[in-house]
Order: structure tokens, then C-alpha cells, then sequence
């Protein structure tokens, strides 16, 4: 057993993030009343410290600043320092991160938030080097020591501008969807229809923007929004921000060509991507676009899933130290490994004696096109290819054999259930059973871990369920339980999704401001109750929620909840206009009620075998239900089965007369030929 100098309080904490500074000087704190209550009453200011365990800079700013000794020393004499895990506390990263963008315009992690002893925010950055940090550190506790004053009335003009920053304006529905036609218009100027993506650098993938310009194109006919989808999702996969050996995609590309990661890999992003890379096959049956699902899939079964069933959070950028270590080449290993093939190897993957990134090093990542490959090769693509996969299987043999990534292990609601909705996606369009097995054991798991006493709560780690869960959560676990019930007919997904929107409700719902709350009005607030409306990296509760509203109000025939979502709509329309960027997931949502939503029900003995062709094809305005025996839905409870099985299809609860073949039915909801 190693024997550490210093401990800290954070040795008691789960996260791996706070315990990788268990052992810092630095004297912190985890989230809470031990710290508040510490800060007042030696009146001293706090450091709130926010990050996450795969980002790179958090690492770099611990090693340079909190693992030394003289740094520790003042940050221990003139405050109060708390770590924040961001993913377990996005409600105070949330707080702080709009305090650091007021102050700054920028934000970013390490999140560093000087406030007073109450929360109020007085100062901060991201990222400090050391000699910046400790300047910083006196400067502060100089002017919060002589001028308390001045002090208090920035914190308090600097909390009423974060205040400010929630405020909406209801604005006319009717317009939505015109809001959403001139954004798109707009925002195609920014599409980088050469290596996919947006124009410029850095590359996030952001899959609920592709997702959300697929379904336009589907309604608009719009060639270049099914362009831009298609393109980046080809070069993301070519890309080195995809991993060739064994699946899964990094956070994002530090260049304009997906050639360059942060390699930190996470949940969310691969959830979500899961999702998009199915519904793109189901739209033009890319059959690069399954083998990236099937090795998303490995990826997360082999590396992200617990012995529960539950899924991890990320994996680090780093492994000893170094970014990218792991999974990077030096060409003299390739040829030593791969022998013959290299060359061809080192075609296809653009690899150089010199490197094609850092230091030597070579990022596996493709630019030669099939015509080129068998020009320069000789071979067929089907050849090469087959070389290609023979050297990938040899190489993750041996890159296995490297010591690996850290991995953060905790347990996340909101990630877990987007994961959910990325397996049922895969099962939906390639009815593989493997990708039922996992979203069904990660529910059961979760309904069963996370939902205790009919009370959700977010993070599960070492066999304890801790902290209220928050809008996010409630939001996500609805919809994976939704789209659940659409691919297996099990009523109890569908009864138990309600129950959690109707909890919701309860818990966030505002009825002043029309949306929901981040967090629970039961909740201590921290200056102020946030609401989440941007779609982001992840999709924002209140859009995700407005979904689950929509499909909800069909199911059980509740009307006031098409009025909750209009009114929502015209809450977020202002805030839509000056980003629109940021609201997709809206826009998508906008989109459908524009056009109409479709209600297929299947009623009958044959009907899971028909809701599995229905669901192979790209239908984004359709709900799918079906009914196999006596149901109390009230969406399902007139079309009860018989003898023979039928389709009905209703468009905002107006149903044409029963079908009896898939096709018939298709051809009542695609009504222009893909």
C-alpha cells in the first residue's frame, strides 16, 4: 500500500474525480453545509473547484498547482476550497460557469469560482498556471480583507446578473415554426460540406444537430441539410476522433478534419451517436453506418458496462501522464507488429515515419478515398480491407497490453438512460438481440438502483444511490423508457415513464415561467433556481421534457399537456431566435407538431413481428404502440386484438380505417418516396 503525506476530507468522497485530490496539500472540502458553514464562520472566501476526471487541463492544473506544497499552503490560509465533481453537481457548475462567462465571456474546466462565504460569486477563470494562480490567490484575499464592502456589492451585482440571465418572455406559438425555417436558413452557412461538421475548429460532433437536419430534410426535401448530415457522419467515422480498434468516438477534434482528438471518451457522446448512426441507416442503409453501431456497441460492452448492467461515465484522455498515449503509433511498432501488411496499413491510415501528430506519433485516421487505396495497393477495396481488419485485431492485442486509461466508474441517471435510447435505436433498425438485452438490463438496473421509495436519484457508485435527481434526469430516464416500450410493447416502460413525468411536474414544474427548473423546487436554491432550455452537448431537460409531454399527451389522452408544451415553445422562441444553434432538440420538436405527429397502434397476434418492420424504417413524426392483449391505455384501449392482426394509423388522434399489411400502413405515413 502506498503511504500518502496528505489526506484530505475528499477520501470519503465516490467520485473519482474529488478522490484523484485525496491526496493533494490542499485542505478540500466536498459540496455542502461542513464547508458553508467552515467559510462563515472564520469569514473567509471559498474556492469552488469544478471539473470532471477525464479532462486534461484539471489534470494539468493539479499537477502544477494543488500537488504543490507552497500553492496548498495559501489556498489553505485564506480560504475555504471545495472540489465539485461537475457531472455529479451540474447544478452548481451551471451557477458558477455563468458567473465565469459574465466576468470573462469564456468559461471552460477546471472551473475556478472565488465567492463569498455565503456562495455569492466574486471572481474566477479556468485554467491558471501556477505563478498566475498564486497571484491571484493574495490579490484576492488582500481585497476581500480591505475592501469587504467593495467586495460584497460586486458578488451581489455579479449574483443579480445570473439572475437576469433566466428570464423569458412568452412570445406567439403560431410562429414557431416560421422561427425555425429562418434559422435553418441560416445556420447552413456554417456547414462544412467538405470534411462534415461545422467550419472551423474545434469539432464537437453534437449529434442532435445532425439528428434534428436529417428530420429536416425529410420534411423539406432539402438536399444540401442530408449533405451535410451524411458527410460529417462518413468523416467523423474516418476520422481520429473515432477509435479504428475498438470503437467508440472522443469528445471532440482540436482540428478542423476530425484528425485530432482530446481522446477523453464519453458516455453521452456515444449514446447519442448510437442513435444518430442508426437512424441514418434506417435512411439510406450505409452499411458503414451499422459497423460503427456494432463497434460503438463492443466499445461500451467491453469498457464502459458494470458487472450491474448500469454504464460508466468516461474514459481519461490520459495514461501516464501523457494525452492520447494509449492509442497513438509510432510507425517502427507497425512495422514490427504488422510485418507485410504496414504498408498497406500505413496507407490506409495516413502513417509517416515522422508522425502524422506529436512527437513521432501517428493518429490512426483515414483521407485516401477506395479508388485511391486500389490504385496504390493493387488490391480490391474488399482486399484491402480484409488486410485492414486482419492488423486492427493484432494491434488491439497489443494496445491492450498498455497501461490504460483512468476510468471514471460512477453511475450517472441521465447518461445511462441516454445510453437506453441509443441501444433501443440499434435494436429498432438491426433487431439485434445483444442491443435489447443491454437497454432492458440497464432499466431494470436503474429502476431498480436508481428509483428508490419513488424517489429518482442521480449518481450510483460502490453500491449506494446518492443525490436528487435532477430535471435531467427525470427527462432522459422518461424518454429511454418510452422508446423502451416502443421496441418491446411492455406497458409497465410505458406506466412507469408517466409516473416519472408526472413527478416532474411536481418537482419542477414553474407555473410562473411555463418551464421546468433544473433543480427540485424542494431543493435549497444557490442565488438562483436555474432552467435548462439550451440543447447542448446533451439535449436540455425542458426540450427533451416538452417530448415526453407530446408523446405522453397521445398515450393517455392528456390535453393539457399540448398546452404546457405550447407554452413552453413560446417561452424559449426569443432565446431560439438570437441562437438557434442551441435549440435542436426544439427545433425538432417544432418541426413535428408542425407537420403532425403519426400514432401507429399494431392490435393483434402478429404484432410484435410487424412493429419490427415498422421500425426499421426512418420515420422521425411517429409513435409506435401495439396491443396483444386487454390494455388500459387510453391511446390502446379501443383497439383491442383479435384474430387477425391490424394497423391502425392516426394522425392527432384522427385514425383512418385499420390496415392488415406493413406496407399499407407506410404508405399512409410516407407520403413522399424516400
Amino acid at each position: 500500500m502506498t503511504a500518502h503525506k496528505h489526506t484530505n476530507k475528499l477520501i470519503h468522497a465516490s467520485s473519482p474525480y474529488l478522490l484523484q485530490h485525496a491526496h493533494n496539500p490542499v485542505n478540500w472540502f466536498e459540496w455542502g453545509e461542513e464547508a458553508t458553514e467552515k467559510a462563515k464562520k472564520e469569514d473567509k472566501l471559498i474556492l469552488v473547484s469544478i471539473g470532471y476526471s477525464s479532462c486534461h487541463w484539471c489534470h494539468v492544473m493539479e499537477h502544477e498547482c494543488f500537488e504543490k506544497e507552497d500553492t496548498a499552503a495559501i489556498m489553505n490560509e485564506h480560504f475555504i476550497c471545495i472540489k465539485v465533481d461537475r457531472e455529479e453537481r451540474p447544478d452548481v457548475d451551471q451557477i458558477y460557469m455563468d458567473a465565469i462567462q459574465l466576468l470573462t465571456g469564456r468559461g471552460g474546466w477546471p472551473l475556478n469560482v472565488f465567492t463569498l462565504p455565503d456562495g455569492r460569486p466574486l471572481h474566477g477563470g479556468t485554467y491558471f498556471p501556477k505563478k498566475d494562480w498564486e497571484n491571484v490567490l493574495i490579490s484576492l484575499a488582500d481585497f476581500y480583507l480591505h475592501k469587504t464592502e467593495e467586495a460584497v456589492n460586486f458578488a451581489e451585482d455579479l449574483s443579480n446578473g445570473i439572475r437576469k440571465l433566466d428570464t423569458y418572455t412568452s412570445s406567439d406559438e403560431q410562429q414557431a415554426m416560421a422561427i425555425v425555417t429562418n434559422a435553418v436558413s441560416g445556420w447552413q452557412h456554417n456547414f462544412d460540406l467538405r470534411f462534415g461538421g461545422y467550419s472551423g475548429a474545434p469539432k464537437f460532433p453534437m449529434p442532435n444537430n445532425w439528428e434534428f437536419f436529417l428530420q429536416y430534410h425529410y420534411f423539406t426535401r432539402e438536399v444540401v441539410y442530408k449533405d451535410a448530415v451524411l458527410v460529417t457522419l462518413n468523416k467523423m467515422a474516418d476520422g481520429g476522433i473515432y477509435d479504428a480498434l475498438a470503437g467508440g468516438f472522443a469528445r471532440y477534434s482540436t482540428d478542423s478534419f476530425w484528425k485530432a482528438p482530446h481522446f477523453e471518451k464519453m458516455l453521452y457522446d456515444n449514446a447519442q451517436l448510437m442513435v444518430l448512426y442508426a437512424k441514418a441507416f434506417s435512411f439510406n442503409k450505409n452499411k458503414l453506418y451499422e459497423k460503427v453501431v456494432d463497434e460503438i456497441h463492443c466499445f461500451i460492452l467491453n469498457e464502459m458496462t458494470s458487472g450491474e448492467g448500469g454504464f460508466y461515465s468516461a474514459l481519461d484522455a490520459d495514461s501516464e501522464g501523457v494525452e492520447g498515449k494509449f492509442y497513438v503509433w509510432k510507425q517502427e511498432e507497425l512495422k514490427a507488429l504488422l510485418g507485410d501488411n504496414e504498408l498497406i496499413y500505413s496507407l490506409y491510415y495516413s502513417i509517416d515515419t515522422y508522425g502524422n501528430w506529436e512527437e513521432g506519433n501517428n493518429i490512426l485516421y483515414k483521407t485516401r478515398s477506395r479508388e485511391e487505396l486500389e490504385k496504390l495497393t493493387g488490391k480490391s477495396i474488399q482486399q484491402v480491407e480484409s488486410i485492414i481488419d486482419v492488423c486492427n485485431k493484432v494491434l488491439l492485442v497489443e494496445r491492450n497490453k498498455r497501461i490504460r486509461p483512468g476510468l471514471d466508474d460512477k453511475i450517472i441517471c441521465s447518461w445511462n438512460a441516454l445510453m437506453i435510447k441509443g441501444y433501443v435505436q440499434a435494436y429498432k433498425v438491426f433487431v439485434n438481440p445483444a442491443f435489447l438485452k443491454a437497454a432492458t438490463r440497464a432499466a431494470d438496473f436503474l429502476t431498480s438502483k436508481l428509483w428508490v421509495q419513488k424517489q429518482l436519484f442521480r449518481i450510483y457508485k460502490n453500491g449506494k444511490s446518492s443525490i436528487p435527481a435532477f430535471a435531467e434526469d427525470y427527462a432522459c430516464l422518461c424518454e429511454a423508457l418510452l422508446v423502451l416500450y416502443e421496441a418491446t410493447g411492455e406497458e409497465n416502460y410505458l406506466i412507469l415513464s408517466h409516473e416519472l413525468l408526472v413527478q416532474a411536474i411536481d418537482l419542477f414544474y414553474s407555473e410562473e415561467k411555463k418551464l421546468f427548473y433544473f433543480k427540485s423546487k424542494k431543493e435549497i436554491e444557490l442565488i438562483t433556481r436555474k432552467i435548462d432550455v439550451n440543447d447542448d452537448v446533451i439535449p436540455s431537460a425542458n426540450s427533451i421534457l416538452a417530448k415526453c409531454l407530446q408523446a405522453h399527451g397521445f398515450y393517455f389522452d392528456k390535453p393539457a399537456y399540448f398546452n404546457m408544451i405550447d407554452e413552453m415553445i413560446s417561452m424559449v422562441q426569443e432565446k431560439m431566435t438570437k441562437f438557434p444553434t442551441g435549440f435542436s432538440n426544439w427545433m425538432q420538436l417544432i418541426q413535428q407538431r408542425h407537420e403532425g405527429l403519426y400514432q401507429i397502434i399494431v392490435s393483434g397476434p402478429a404484432a410484435a413481428i410487424y412493429v419490427e418492420e415498422l421500425n426499421k424504417h426512418y420515420m422521425p413524426n411517429v409513435l409506435i404502440g401495439r396491443v396483444t392483449k386487454k390494455s388500459d391505455i387510453p391511446l390502446l384501449a379501443d383497439k383491442q386484438p383479435g384474430n387477425q392482426t391490424l394497423i391502425y394509423v392516426c394522425k392527432d388522434k384522427v385514425c383512418k380505417l385499420p390496415v392488415s399489411t406493413v406496407s399499407e400502413a407506410l404508405s399512409l405515413v410516407l407520403t413522399v418516396p424516400l
